[in-house]
């Protein structure tokens, strides 16, 4: 959410750090944690996506085998059924 507003405090800002902490720091030292903390969030991001694209495959390989699996049961079953009928 945007909110508008104006600092009456321009040296120091409340930075939230998380679960409901808050952490005053001077303008710099506030731009190298947000600095630290996109980069931080960016290394994450890029490793949760490497995972998925692990996880994909490996999901199109267990859908092969058990397409596999379906279409072998299938056969076995329609050769079972000839043969009774015979």
């Amino acid at each position: 959410m945007y909110v508008p507003g104006e600092l009456d405090e321009t040296k120091k800002v409340l930075i939230d750090v998380g679960t409901g902490y808050y952490v005053e720091k001077e303008i710099p030292d506030a731009i190298d944690y947000f600095k630290r903390k996109v980069k931080f969030v960016t290394t994450q991001i890029e490793k949760v996506q490497q995972i998925m694209k692990e996880k994909l495959i490996a999901r199109e390989v267990v859908i092969e085998t058990m397409e596999g699996k379906i279409q072998a049961t299938l056969a076995a079953q329609q050769a079972s059924g000839a043969a009774a009928k015979s």
